[in-house]
């Protein structure tokens, strides 16, 4: 039963994360994914919560959605960083 649920919030959540980033203008996307890099870092407590499950399925995606949580919160303070080093002046670093 546990498995099940499991499978079924990292299912829903899929479906949530595709319908909510496909309703945002593209101009809005760099300032969102600056501002949500806090909330990505609980993302990844609650994967390594899954990746401690008791089945293979329930680790193998919890490491999965460990992983992926990663790449968005690095991808988005490298993106944030190149975001503000445009608003430098020329010649100072």
């Amino acid at each position: 039963m546990s498995m099940v649920l499991l499978v079924f919030v990292f299912v829903l959540a899929i479906f949530l994360g595709v319908e909510l980033i496909t309703k945002v203008p593209s101009q809005l996307h760099t300032p969102l994914m600056s501002g949500s890099n806090a909330i990505s870092g609980i993302t990844i407590v609650g994967a390594l919560i899954a990746a401690s499950s008791d089945t293979t399925l329930g680790t193998i995606i919890g490491v999965a959605a460990l992983i992926f949580a990663t790449i968005n919160v690095v991808g988005g303070y490298l993106v944030t960083d190149r975001m503000l080093g445009m608003f430098k002046a020329k010649g100072k670093e």
